[in-house]
């Protein structure tokens, strides 16, 4: 809903299987996408993972209510990967995601 505010076409979806479905059925190019870290079925990495295949090139917002610091030693997640801590604001998700 926030980037819809600020403009952006979303292309939403509950789970990663439907995020993965809906990008291989999406006729037009993803320009980023934007996922939790932690899910049930996939972890965020895994479904950027089968998302680049389809996209190559596509930018990748990672968020979690963990600390990128626990992220990263937990080994979900690349250091200096794009990351945004929740919850966040508007301000601060639309300057991440520009």
């Amino acid at each position: 809903m926030m980037l819809k505010r600020k403009g952006y076409t979303v292309l939403s979806a509950a789970t990663p299987t439907e995020a993965v479905e809906k990008a291989r059925n999406h006729s037009g190019f993803i320009d980023l996408l934007m996922t939790d870290v932690v899910m049930p079925e996939m972890n965020g990495r895994n479904l950027a993972e089968k998302n680049i295949v389809l996209y190559p090139g596509v930018s990748m917002l990672f968020m979690s209510g963990y600390t990128a610091d626990v992220i990263s030693n937990q080994g979900v997640l690349d250091a200096g990967v794009a990351f945004i801590q929740k919850p966040f604001s508007l301000a601060v998700m639309t300057e991440k995601v520009r």
